[in-house]
């Protein structure tokens, strides 16, 4: 995925009311931007750290500027736009770069499906194969040199999780995919000491059948990309 038209990039002054962020240009002015993040983003917001944004063309937008990527101070970069992560996954099953995921020959997005009313991200059909039911995350929590998932309590992924369970002992494929969007990530783990539940919950979803699967991403202001799989440590 490129960006196009090019990434500008500013620095922040700080992160507030979930969506917006402030940051100042290179030549002074400052702007408030939109966030499309709604996790704690915990190590991916800190004042000082580089904001590389994208900007829209559209007219009815209150905040035309949108954060795509942060430059931290220690030198890694990190995508913090998580509708990216739908957007890799797609491209990549398309070009046939998900090895587990090859073989399919219809890709629908946004499918509603589960006892509890959910949207799967993708599902993927086949003549003679297993409906295939895809979840994405994008994980950029990186702590003690490890990469975790959840950043934040959330009761929509426990949701998921369920849904998935349930789509697995029916018989049919269903797969978690992580998208690491966070360059200094090389292993991925659930986050207990943030959601208890969620990592329970995970953990029975493997064992229901349910595939786990992790693909890092590489990451630049010009574009980026899933590249290669990492591990999932339960």
């Amino acid at each position: 995925m490129e960006y196009s038209p090019a990434l500008q990039s500013a620095t922040l002054i700080k992160r507030y009311k979930r969506f917006l962020a402030d940051v100042i240009t290179p030549d002074g002015e400052t702007l408030t931007i939109h966030c499309a993040n709604t996790g704690a983003m915990t190590g991916c917001a800190t004042p000082g750290d580089t904001v590389w944004y994208s900007t829209s063309a559209s007219q009815t937008r209150k905040y035309p500027h949108s954060w795509e990527l942060t430059g931290t101070q220690s030198g890694e970069l990190i995508c913090i736009n998580t509708l990216r992560a739908n957007t890799l996954v797609r491209e990549a099953l398309q070009e046939g770069r998900i090895a587990e995921l090859s073989g399919y020959t219809r890709l629908q997005p946004e499918v509603k499906y589960g006892a509890e009313n959910s949207r799967i991200d993708f599902l993927l059909q086949a003549e003679g194969c297993r409906n295939c039911y895809i979840e994405v995350k994008s994980v950029t929590l990186l702590q003690q040199g490890k990469g975790y998932f959840p950043d934040a309590v959330t009761t929509r992924g426990q949701k998921h999780l369920r849904e998935l369970s349930q789509i697995a002992q029916s018989g049919q494929r269903a797969v978690l995919f992580f998208a690491v969007l966070h360059s200094g990530i090389e292993d991925v783990a659930p986050a207990s000491h943030i959601d208890a539940r969620y990592a329970e919950l995970l953990v029975q979803a493997q064992q229901n059948g349910v595939e786990l699967l992790c693909y890092k991403a590489q990451l630049s202001p010009k574009g980026i990309s899933l590249i290669r799989p990492l591990k999932v440590e339960l």
